[in-house]
Order: structure tokens, then sequence, then C-alpha cells
């Protein structure tokens, strides 16, 4: 089996603010836990029956350090010391761990080689866990791209070694290249590109089910965040906005329905 994301986790400088707008404008539900360490809150996102995410407010030092709002996701490993290692000698970077999580699992930050950045995660055994939603359950983050200074190819390299991902299927762009779309196990995950001007740095975007996304972009803007570009289709017949959010991070929106 690939290694897959799992969990996604908003770091912003004003959580609160933060919770509600993604509740206004997904409808998440918000449960607060123990964060990682005894000074820092954590906040639960559930979609269906279970949770797909957290939340985590930026302190002034981390600030102070280069952190800025945006979403990281976690891809689920069977030892995060090992994979952090592999992907150090692959040409990562290991940014922070590997450690615990007190009663969750083992995580490191890392980031590729070109510069996006993740988490690698091994959680520990539960007892408790939810069977998995469905895949177009509201909520839930259903497409994973990537914006790469390697571009596409390189940047597919790298994390089929690592994760075992698979090209699908690639859609040529003119002079914006390669679209690459992967998966796993047979099944669509995402999409790779070469990093656009407009964005600063390689990253991943996320973007999250909604029912409808006419009606979700106009609570985009109500609420206080920017709809950057769209709505428009996009192959295979869904709808997609990309976004930012009232604190600066961006984030996307899908939807079969306009």
């Amino acid at each position: 089996m690939a290694d897959k994301f799992f969990w996604y986790e908003l770091m912003t400088t004003d959580r609160n603010a933060a919770l509600d707008f993604y509740e206004a404008v997904v409808r998440w539900n918000a449960i607060e836990q123990a964060g990682a360490t005894p000074d820092i809150g954590y906040t639960i996102l559930s979609a269906g029956d279970g949770g797909m995410g957290g939340v985590i407010e930026l302190s002034k030092e981390m600030c102070d350090g280069g952190a800025r709002p945006g979403w990281v996701g976690y891809i689920h490993v069977a030892d995060a010391d090992a994979k952090a290692k592999e992907i150090v000698e692959a040409g990562g970077k290991v940014l922070m761990g590997p450690e615990d999580i007190p009663h969750i699992g083992r995580f490191a930050m890392v980031a590729d080689p070109g510069g996006a950045r993740f988490y690698v995660m091994t959680p520990f055994p539960r007892r408790d866990e939810p069977p998995p939603a469905e895949p177009n359950t509201p909520g839930l983050v259903s497409w994973h791209e990537l914006y790469s200074s390697l571009g596409d190819k390189a940047a597919f390299e790298f994390y089929s070694g690592r994760f075992g991902w698979e090209t699908m299927h690639e859609m040529d762009m003119g002079p914006m290249g390669v679209y690459r779309i992967f998966g796993a196990d047979g099944v669509q995950m995402g999409g790779m590109m070469n990093k656009p001007e407009n964005i600063p740095v390689s990253m991943w975007g996320f973007y999250i089910n909604v029912d409808g996304i006419d009606s979700a972009a106009e609570r985009v803007k109500a609420n206080g965040g920017q709809v950057l570009m769209g709505p428009h289709e996009v192959p295979g017949g869904s709808w997609i906005v990309q976004c930012m959010d009232p604190q600066g991070a961006a984030f996307a929106l899908v939807s079969t329905a306009r």
C-alpha cells in the first residue's frame, strides 16, 4: 500500500477568527483538544463522523522566525524516523522532529528538495478509530496540488520514490508546462505542476469539498476571505475556486455542483 495524505493542519495568527471563518464557509465542527505542548492549544476539525484536521495558533516566536499562516498536510507512513532519514538522503530536509505527540503518534516536519513543506506521521494504534468517510463528503480534502520549483517530473520522482505514488495522467498546459495527475493504488490523489511566478515558494495546496461552489464562494467573501480565481469548471465536471482566508492562508474549494 502506498503512503497517503490523511490529516491537514492550519497554522494561523488568530485561531478563533479562523475557526469562525471556516465553520461559516466549510461547515466544519470544531472540538478543542490539548496541544502537543501544554502552552499550545489545538482544535480538531471534523467532517462526517471523524476528524480531518486541526488548527494551531502561531506564537510570536514562530512568526518572528518566519512562520506564516498556511495549510500543511500529513502523510501517513509506517516509520516516521526512517522516512525522515530517507527524505534527507533524497535531497529533502527535516525541519522539526522526529518526535512524539503524546497519545497521538510520531511525526516530523520535512521539506522536499524544492522546499515544499509537509509532515510525515506514524499514528499510534487506536481502538476508537471511525471508518473512513466517503471521498466526496463535504469538509474532506479530496485533491492535493503541488506547485514545485523542481517541475512536475523531478517532483514526482521524489514523491514516487518515497511514498509509492504513480502517474495517472499528464495534461499539457502549454506555456505553464505539464500538469501531472498522480495517485496511489489506482485512485487519483492530485496534481503536480511547475510553480507559477505569482506563488513565491514551492507549496502544497488542498481542495476541500463543499456542496455547491457558487454559494461557498459567496460565503468566503461574506466572511472576510478572498476568492483569487474561479469559479471555473475542471476536467471531469467539478467546479473549483482558489481562495485566501482572512489571516492569509491559501486554500481551495471543490464541488460537483455549480
